[in-house]
């Protein structure tokens, strides 16, 4: 772990991976939640957390420099849990069963069957990046992505599962649909998934 400055009330905590994030998001969670921690806003993403809105960032770089995440925390952060129903007929599911070495019904049953987690947010407002498949189920994006792919569609990115909030140009593997709303800026909170939210997909 390594903590840079990253303006005058802000620190940017870099991790090895995406497993040492989450470790680090849910202990920067539960230091806030005991007022160890002042900072107004924590943002994780692939491989780093901003800490904005922080009084004393020289401060509180020494402290992170003291502070451990325990281990096994990454459920720490409860975000609640949601059940998105997706209707599985992508027009890149027969390439990902290929590259898994299944056929389609095997791709619905291990997607279907994992539990995912938001590990981070961005793309896109209420774009969620899932984590959750094992290594083995990673697959590449598109080639050539597409300019346009529709609200609601589900794909798969490297160790990566989301869905896209609003129709945008896009290179993920498409594997489904679904016609839950992710972001709607008259809800509260407008984002249907933040870090942290648990996520499991059902066959509509």
């Amino acid at each position: 772990m390594k903590v840079l400055p990253a303006g005058p009330r802000a620190v940017l905590v870099e991790c090895a991976d995406g497993d040492e994030v989450a470790a680090w998001h849910a202990e920067l969670v539960r230091r806030r939640g005991t007022g160890e921690l002042r900072a107004v806003e924590l943002v994780p993403a692939a491989r780093t957390i901003l800490l904005d809105g922080v009084d004393d960032p020289a401060g509180l770089a020494g402290e992170l420099a003291r502070w451990r995440p325990a281990t096994g925390v990454v459920a720490a952060v409860d975000a609640g849990h949601v059940t998105i129903a997706c209707v599985y007929d992508g027009p890149d599911l027969e390439v990902v069963a290929g590259l898994w070495g299944t056929d389609v019904a095997g791709v619905v049953a291990e997607h279907t069957g994992t539990e995912f987690r938001v590990a981070f947010c961005g793309f896109s407002p209420g774009f969620g990046y899932l984590t959750g498949l094992p290594a083995e189920r990673t697959v590449p994006r598109r080639a050539s992505p597409r300019a346009r792919v529709a609200a609601g569609s589900v794909g798969l990115a490297g160790e990566y599962t989301g869905v896209y909030p609003s129709a945008s140009p896009g290179g993920w593997q498409l594997i489904g649909r679904t016609e839950v709303t992710l972001f709607d800026p008259d809800r509260d909170p407008p984002a249907l998934l933040t870090p942290g939210t648990t996520v499991r997909f059902t066959a509509a």
